[in-house]
């Protein structure tokens, strides 16, 4: 069985006392799902949220904005949702070329907040 490992680096953006934080780790097989979580150090209005996707060698490419409205193209196994200060992002039935770097960003905060590291063994 192959395994969708998603592995974190802790990092955070601070703008004066405005923070974006991701931590934690989780896996999935392939076709299951994988949900990557962001939280903000004060609530925010969910029309300020939004995550980017960025493949190896590519530039990030906008997933969700608006907290769970996705962007032109998106497929609908990427999902959004959350508010006040915490947000997810899920992948349903999770495929090989999902192997990428995730960011989530507060459109107050710059430049994109918080990563993880999806790759696929």
């Amino acid at each position: 069985m192959m395994l969708l490992y998603v592995f974190v680096s802790v990092s955070s953006e601070s703008r004066g006392q405005y923070t974006v934080t991701q931590s934690g780790a989780v896996s999935s097989a392939l076709g299951r799902s994988a949900t990557i979580t962001c939280r903000t150090s004060q609530n925010i209005y969910s029309s300020y949220f939004a995550w980017y996707q960025q493949r190896d060698g590519e530039t990030p490419k906008l997933l969700i904005y608006y907290t769970s409205t996705r962007a032109s193209g998106i497929l609908g196994r990427f999902t959004g949702s959350g508010s006040n200060s915490d947000f997810t992002l899920t992948i349903s039935g999770v495929q090989t070329e999902d192997a990428a770097v995730y960011y989530c960003q507060s459109h107050n905060s710059f430049p994109l907040s918080s990563d993880r590291f999806i790759q696929i063994c």
